[in-house]
């Protein structure tokens, strides 16, 4: 744009919120959820309304097209354009005010949903408009769009629950909208809006017929401008209802007043098995008439899915019986729950009466399992919510496409609009996905594509008329949810006609003459299928690279490495705000570099050669992926199974390799072959934590902040005693003694070793087998990008462990990033048959000792230590499941009540909190849940943390010691030792 230099100039100039001009990150923003990109000239995030406000003044003074955007998780192309994004997330996104006896509230359009939610349940209330992107949908994206949610049979859609909205024009005018009397007596003579209004009235009365007839009489109707708002019978008319849906393109929202509900309070689900898919959506109309307030569609394909990702796996095997076809989730939420549970019971029969049972064949087999266990309940409403991502986590170069995804059709014909879509897809050499609202007749319905194939998008074009043919067969909607945008808004003309797409012209016209807003959405739209405006152009490539991990599992060059990287579909899952882990660094600063979709776009322009040659190792890149912890949340919890975490590894090989290393990486990645020498001169190594002169060097030679102390060295550094201890009978277990607990913390493994031979194990300390240097998961070697000295140490490692592996002993660990290492990095870098042994046995030591208590093996003599452990989970930990044995083999302690933190990444993360650069984002992390949690502790109750970094997070936060569990237990176990034998606790197993 030749205007970007003076835009950008007046932008730094006149605010104070982040002016992006730089080719990253307007790369970041050039995408949204749809298959298509964007890029914009410029991306500003305000730190206020009134400099949001500035930007679009400035943007319109410079000729500037202007796009408002939330959480940028549109599956239409909504949130893309060329011209100047104005990010209201980040700063944008208070309660401005609280009527809790008049169940209304007042919002910035930042606000997420969730957060929103958050707040609002303290007072017993909820905005019940529930998206399943609700933990990164603001409530202005959702505004802009019509959001609908699961729920809307009982509370109707973002349009029934908007009373008002306050927004400027592209020319400035500021206006409240709301409901107004049709001769509009309530609004004040002067007031700058009155004539507008005056206009849109008019044009409601003029085509009030037209209206009638053209407009779909579905709820689920969320295309083109909402002129049923301005019709007289629907007086006194709200005005806001004409902005909500309107996708940015009339007026620049500033605030949202919204209707509260109560919270619901109790819950009971049906799961409605179907051996037919078709009969499932038949029997969707009979199952609305119990009163549900959600019926949700799981088809087949979801489940098969679901059942390979890690985080769903038990929710589908304690929800699902037998090989259903489809299920429909019937949700029933009166305030009896005894209410509840009567409707459950009468849909069991109503499924009797439709003719289906356990014992029938495939046409009528089926039933319902009941679910009314609270925890159950939101596993799958978490994995319902996750649907698209569950669609999008296959791994192949087609893709379930967005593009006539959520058209909605009357209930009794969505058996055989589904049937006919089928049919529709079969013709075009491809299958489609279909779940979620079956209660509204609008299900989520993805055709399988690769649309960087000419012939594919093609098949999207043909598919597009054909399905919309049908949907104007039935008087359904060719838009039920996600609205218009890119896809959909060219076909606007075949759904409502000529002449109401003459009005929709006529409304942007009067609203926004110039064109300044978000252009190119519901009216004067481009083709759908214009290749110009895909993620994927018509050039898109990317060059042969080579690579250091194994990405076989997916297609594309790298060794499927591209194929890695483009699994991200920007759906966001990874700006949600609390619960898991995913993602801490954007917890912390709320900015799109910084979150794992942010990156992942960053990394597919890099090597498709969009951001310049050498993009993949440039600095760029670095300040890209500065903030990832490769905390492996993402791996666990990102639906499509982006691993950064991973990702951050090739990245950091491909900087070694062109631009060498730096003394920081140095420092970090040679900690194990060094820590020995080191350990010989403990107080000499020691003493830069105690010379602030040295501190300062540091930090300034090596980029290690004067603020931290580094773990000290110490003389006494662990050595196995033997190479074998315990009972000569006793079961075999082998102890890898990892670098950071043998060099620093060595009660950690006396403490293991102790409880292990308590409990009767025999265990083995193998040596390598050549040289005396101590075994190591090469773990800090991966995190300077060291892969091929990380596979030394895993060669070396391997050899020592397989022989015990082979014998199926256990190979039990203290440290989650170092035993786990062996379990998911060792399989990328070697596929034989030692090293698949090694990682299938590796286990970590509350693992261990649950299985083993599972199994009554465990016998160990444990008294009372404390009344009350507060408990950090690694990181690692929790990407592997292997948390929750933290919290039962804690739970072995007599008397003692142990509490779960709920907390992201501690912050630490290896060496990342002692960067120079990176401690303030370090502290960020920690001050978000961890820390604060760990102060309210009383000084009796223990503070329990695996993670040696973790550990030194809470000491520099709080000054409080955090103890491993392997500790935990050895004070157990001397406590049971000190008391008298009448009184010894029993022994547990």
């Amino acid at each position: 744009m030749t205007n970007a230099s003076s835009l950008e100039r007046r932008l730094r100039s006149e605010l104070t919120g982040d002016v992006l001009f730089d080719g990253f990150s307007r790369g970041r923003y050039a995408t949204d959820a749809s298959f298509y990109q964007i890029m914009p000239s410029g991306v500003v995030v305000p730190k206020s309304m009134d400099e949001a406000l500035r930007a679009l003044a400035i943007a319109r003074d410079e000729g500037l097209k202007v796009t408002p955007r939330g959480g940028g998780t549109s599956q239409c192309g909504q949130t893309v354009n060329d011209g100047l994004v104005v990010d209201l997330s980040k700063h944008l996104n208070q309660i401005l005010s609280l009527d809790v006896e008049g169940r209304t509230c007042v919002v910035e359009p930042g606000i997420v949903l969730d957060d929103l939610n958050r707040q609002l349940k303290k007072h017993g209330l909820w905005f019940p408009v529930d998206v399943s992107t609700a933990s990164r949908a603001t409530i202005g994206g959702m505004a802009g769009n019509n959001s609908c949610g699961g729920r809307s049979l009982r509370y109707g859609t973002m349009r029934d629950n908007t009373l008002s909205m306050e927004a400027s024009l592209a020319d400035g005018t500021l206006g409240r909208f709301g409901e107004v009397s049709r001769d509009l007596s309530d609004v004040a003579a002067d007031d700058s809006i009155r004539a507008l209004f005056r206009n849109m009235l008019d044009l409601g009365t003029r085509e009030a017929d037209e209206i009638a007839a053209r407009f779909p009489k579905v709820q689920r109707r969320v295309g083109g401008y909402n002129l049923d708002a301005l019709v007289p019978r629907n007086a006194p008319n709200n005005m806001a209802h004409l902005l909500v849906g309107s996708e940015g393109t009339l007026a620049f929202t500033t605030k949202v007043e919204l209707k509260l509900w109560p919270v619901i309070r109790n819950k009971a689900l049906g799961v409605c098995h179907f051996g037919s898919f078709y009969e499932a959506m038949d029997a969707a109309q009979h199952l609305v008439k119990l009163k549900p307030i959600a019926v949700e569609l799981v088809d087949r394909t979801m489940i098969a899915l679901g059942r390979d990702i890690a985080m769903f796996a038990p929710v589908i095997s304690a929800a699902i019986k037998g090989d259903p076809d489809a299920v429909l989730v019937v949700e029933f939420a009166e305030e009896d729950q005894a209410d509840n549970l009567l409707r459950l019971n009468q849909l069991t029969e109503l499924m009797g009466d439709l003719g289906f049972g356990w014992n029938n064949d495939t046409r009528k087999w089926g039933g319902v399992v009941e679910i009314t266990e609270p925890a159950l309940q939101s596993g799958i409403a978490d994995f319902r919510a996750a649907g698209l991502n569950v669609m999008m986590s296959m791994k192949q170069e087609g893709k379930p496409v967005s593009f006539v995804e959520d058209c909605a059709v009357p209930l009794p014909n969505l058996a055989d609009y589904t049937a006919r879509l089928n049919e529709v897809f079969a013709r075009h050499g491809t299958s489609g996905t279909m779940y979620a609202h079956a209660s509204e007749g609008c299900l989520h319905v993805r055709p399988v594509l690769n649309l960087k194939l000419e012939k594919d998008v093609k098949a999207m074009r043909a598919i597009a008329e054909e399905a919309f043919a049908l949907v104007r067969e039935y008087k359904g909607s060719h838009s039920g949810e996600h609205g218009d945008g890119l896809v959909r808004s060219e076909f606007h003309a075949t759904m409502f006609g000529e002449r109401l797409v003459a009005d929709f012209r006529e409304v942007k016209q009067r609203f926004d003459p110039a064109g300044v807003l978000n252009p190119g959405k519901i009216v004067d739209a481009p083709k759908m299928d214009d290749r110009s405006l895909f993620r994927f152009k018509p050039d898109y490539r990317v060059a042969e690279l080579k690579t250091k991990l194994d990405w076989s599992a997916y297609p594309g060059a790298g060794g499927g490495f591209q194929g890695a990287v483009e699994m991200c579909n920007n759906n966001g899952a990874c700006r949600k705000l609390e619960g898991g882990v995913m993602c801490p660094s954007y917890r912390a600063t709320r900015n799109e570099k910084d979150v794992t979709r942010g990156r992942a776009n960053t990394l597919r322009l890099a090597i498709s050669g969009q951001l310049g040659p050498d993009a993949l190792s440039s600095d760029e890149m670095m300040e890209t992926l500065k903030l990832c912890v490769s905390c492996k949340a993402c791996r666990h919890e990102c639906p499509t199974g982006v691993d950064m975490a991973k990702m951050k590894i090739e990245v950091l090989a491909a900087r070694a390799a062109s631009h060498g290393l730096t003394l920081r990486d140095r420092l970090v990645g040679y900690l194990p072959r060094y820590a020995g020498l080191a350990s010989r001169f403990a107080p000499l190594a020691n003493l830069r934590n105690s010379s602030p002169l040295l501190r300062k060097l540091f930090e300034r030679f090596a980029g290690i902040s004067a603020r931290r102390a580094l773990p000290a060295f110490r003389s006494d550094v662990f050595v196995p005693p033997a190479e074998r201890v315990g009972p000569a009978d006793g079961r075999e277990v082998v102890l890898f003694t990892d670098t950071f607990n043998r060099i620093y913390e060595r009660e950690n493994l006396d403490a293991a070793l102790r409880v292990l031979t308590a409990g009767g194990y025999r265990v083995h300390l193998p040596k390598p087998a050549s040289g005396s240097r101590p075994l190591c998961c090469g773990r800090t070697f991966l995190s300077a990008g060291l892969v091929d000295e990380a596979k030394a140490e895993l060669d070396r490692l391997v050899s020592a462990f397989a022989p015990f592996a082979a014998r199926g002993v256990p190979i039990v660990g203290l440290e989650p990033s170092c035993l786990l290492t062996l379990r998911d990095e060792l399989a990328s870098l070697r596929k034989d048959n030692d090293a698949r042994a090694v990682g299938a046995h590796a286990l970590t030591f509350e693992e261990f000792l649950v299985r083993e208590a599972e199994a009554g093996r465990l016998q160990l003599p444990l008294g009372t230590v404390a009344e009350k452990a507060v408990v950090h989970g690694h990181c690692h930990q929790k990407s592997f499941s292997a948390f929750k044995p933290v919290e039962q083999v804690l739970r072995l302690v007599p008397g003692l009540e142990v509490k779960t933190i709920e907390s992201s990444c501690c912050g630490m993360a290896g060496a990342f909190g002692y960067g120079a650069d990176t401690y303030d984002a370090s502290i960020e992390m920690a001050e978000l849940s961890l820390l604060p949690a760990v102060r309210r502790a009383d000084p009796d109750t223990l503070v329990v943390a695996d993670g040696t970094s973790c550990r030194h997070q809470i000491r520099d936060g709080t000054k409080r010691e955090a103890l491993h569990v392997a500790r935990v237990l050895a004070m157990s176990l001397d406590r049971a030792k000190s008391i008298s034998p009448a009184a010894k606790e029993t022994s547990h197993g």
